[in-house]
């Protein structure tokens, strides 16, 4: 059994029933519980910014179990992503500005590095077809660009798994980045648990340099857990590495949640064993639901995502659907709904979830006013196809620069000052610095974003 050192150490505390004169004020009294396992960097609590005792111990049990130089973040994959841009182009020698090649389905997190760290993103876009929040990537289409950009890539940049559950051929884009001496990051945020499948597919397996992991997104962790893995050999020491994270993090990374990462470690021994259990039974459901007529979509094993529009519905009405049954989905959008079920949903999770889709899986004509809801009239509604914004400004001069907020349809010409999104999955629709086309406005409206941001 792996042990949990930071768990012993906060339980053993509380136990003691010391006079707590230090932070937080609560003292390990208050309204909510949990408050006497909630404290501070006390004497033998250990630093997660410069470990030496029991985080260290920790960590080491993570690192073990992913194969990888593991360290914790108590504030999400959005601190690792930004800690690992600025750990590849610190291992640069100083030069020409430099650039990473990003996937364009990013999360915002990888453009709030952008503007701290002031590094130009050269994107990969989405092929014909793909939806704003996936980007097919090839690995020729990342060789390509490479050889374009020569010396000045710092890094190429994926979001593997994405919100609607593709998964990018990792290994081969890796071939091309090792062979063009190019670091390969990963935002694995949706991914951790695919380290514990057989084989696995892990970004850190499949020869990523750098990767982060949600804890909170597919394992037993409370939101805010997560990870940052670096490949061993790379030549960037672990204080370094620790540096970095704290740079971007809170001097007062939360306990609960490092706790919660410390006590996931015994769990991730045994998860192989219930993925092989609950995969099948995933598996058979998505057959299930396109015998009804549904259309599954993407290749991650757990995640299952609906292109609700062959079906009949939007993913938004089948998302209200769910809702009124008291089931509630990860994501969904005028296309698609996402659901991001675990082996910690239990068979009637599941059993819920299947009669609800069954019944909608006999939608009325969509020529008839459903209920004179609109039905009808949204679903001949398409996605505006995706085109590249010309960009005016960098990321950084943009999300810096004096601002106002306008109404979408005013916003002709002008240029993004902060990223429209549509939250979740808070990937971009347009980047900050970009100009707002008429193909920006249709995609604006189309996701129901009704003002911007733009640089005064």
């Amino acid at each position: 059994m792996i042990p949990t050192p930071i768990c012993d150490f906060v339980r053993r505390y509380a136990e003691d029933r010391p006079a707590r004169l230090h932070m937080p004020g609560h003292k390990g009294r208050g309204p909510l519980g949990f408050e006497r396992l909630d404290i501070t960097e006390i004497d033998g609590a250990d630093n997660l910014y410069a470990p030496e005792g029991i985080i260290a111990e920790s960590e080491a049990n993570a690192s073990r179990l992913f194969g990888a130089r593991t360290f914790y973040s108590a504030e999400g994959s959005s601190l690792a992503i930004r800690a690992m841009l600025a750990l590849a182009l610190s291992t640069r020698a100083p030069q020409a500005r430099p650039v990473v090649l990003a996937g364009r389905n990013a999360h915002r997190a990888f453009l709030s590095a952008a503007a701290l760290l002031d590094f130009d993103v050269d994107w990969l876009h989405p092929a014909p077809g793909d939806a704003y929040h996936s980007c097919t990537v090839a690995p020729e289409q990342v060789d390509a660009a490479l050889a374009r950009l020569g010396g000045r890539c710092a890094a190429v940049y994926l979001t593997s798994p994405d919100y609607l559950g593709h998964l990018a051929g990792i290994a081969a884009i890796a071939a091309v980045c090792r062979r063009r001496g190019t670091l390969l990051l990963v935002d694995n945020a949706h991914g951790a648990y695919l380290r514990f499948l057989s084989p696995s597919l892990h970004p850190m397996d499949l020869g990523a340099d750098m990767c982060c992991d949600s804890a909170h997104k597919t394992l037993p962790a409370v939101t805010g857990a997560a990870y940052l893995h670096l490949r061993h050999g790379l030549p960037v020491a672990d204080r370094r590495v620790k540096e970095m994270l704290a740079l971007f993090g809170s001097s007062s990374p939360s306990y609960l949640i490092l706790q919660s990462l410390d006590a996931c470690n015994p769990c991730l021994e045994g998860l192989p064993g219930l993925l092989a259990d609950f995969l099948p039974k995933l598996e058979a459901l998505k057959r299930r639901l396109t015998d009804q007529g549904w259309v599954p979509v993407g290749n991650e094993p757990m995640k299952l995502t609906l292109a609700a529009r062959a079906s009949g519905w939007t993913g938004d009405d089948v998302a209200l659907r769910l809702m009124d049954a008291g089931i509630y989905c990860e994501f969904h959008d005028p296309d698609f709904v996402t659901l991001m079920p675990t082996p910690w949903n239990d068979d009637a999770d599941l059993e819920r979830l299947e009669a609800v889709l069954a019944d909608l899986s006999r939608p009325k004509s969509v020529d008839e006013n459903v209920s004179g809801d609109g039905r009808a009239s949204r679903l001949r509604e398409t996605a505006p196809a995706y085109r590249a914004p010309k960009a005016a400004m960098s990321v950084r001069e943009a999300a810096f620069a004096p601002r106002e907020t306008l109404p979408a349809a005013k916003c002709a010409g002008r240029v993004l000052a902060a990223p429209a999104l549509s939250c979740p999955p808070c990937v971009p629709i347009a980047v900050c610095g970009e100009v707002i086309d008429e193909s920006v406005l249709c995609r604006l409206r189309y996701y129901g974003i009704e003002t911007c941001d733009v640089v005064k």
